[in-house]
């Protein structure tokens, strides 16, 4: 049986008072992510740095306000981020019935008071939802993205989705969508540089 990576040094610095929390959510992560097809079987040697630390560094570009997480999913990153920041309200958007009662579940034995779960497809939620962030992890390409997450947020609010390498090229891809949806400020940012392996990589744009 595969075990769980140790919690690396970097997590306290990452939660602070909320690292037992985190821990909580990683254990939990760990014992039913696979059985809930949440995570896959090779995950566990690398789940703290490959999903948690990941997801955690996206923290620091959150601003006080309402933040949606399309396709939380496992609650990757938007239960992570609900644990590092409980000053900020958090909407997880998730379609699957059984991804919605992990989050669910996982919220109230977690005790975040700061997260809501909607049971929807992104591309079905009212632009009234008026996020003034929103995030997305290994969704799909920025190009497609855009069209589904921009008109849930604010005029004057972010997109800040996480990426891979490739950012930059899905930069180039999406100059279509960009400019139909008006968005400025297109840029890549790169988190966790010298504190972490691995680091995080966000397509981060301002919604006209």
């Amino acid at each position: 049986m595969r075990q769980l990576e140790p919690e690396p040094a970097v997590a306290a610095e990452l939660f602070g008072a909320q690292l037992p929390v985190a821990r909580q959510f990683t254990h939990n992560l760990a014992k039913h992510g696979e059985e809930f097809g949440l995570i896959g079987p090779l995950e566990l040697p690398r789940l703290w740095s490959r999903h948690i630390v990941n997801s955690a560094l996206l923290a620091s570009l959150l601003r006080v306000g309402r933040v949606g997480d399309v396709g939380s999913g496992a609650g990757l990153p938007g239960l992570v981020l609900a644990i590092a920041r409980p000053d900020v309200d958090f909407v997880l958007i998730e379609p699957m019935e059984r991804r919605v009662k992990w989050l669910k579940d996982q919220s109230a034995e977690l005790k975040l008071e700061n997260v809501e779960v909607l049971r929807a497809r992104a591309q079905d939620v009212s632009p009234e939802i008026g996020l003034d962030q929103l995030t997305a992890r290994a969704v799909s390409a920025f190009a497609k993205l855009i069209p589904m997450c921009a008109p849930l947020v604010r005029k004057g609010g972010e997109l800040v989705l996480m990426k891979g390498t490739g950012a930059e090229r899905e930069i180039e891809s999406a100059q279509t969508a960009i400019r139909k949806y008006r968005l400025s400020d297109v840029e890549v940012v790169e988190l966790g540089v010298g504190l972490v392996d691995d680091t995080t990589r966000v397509i981060r744009a301002t919604v006209g």
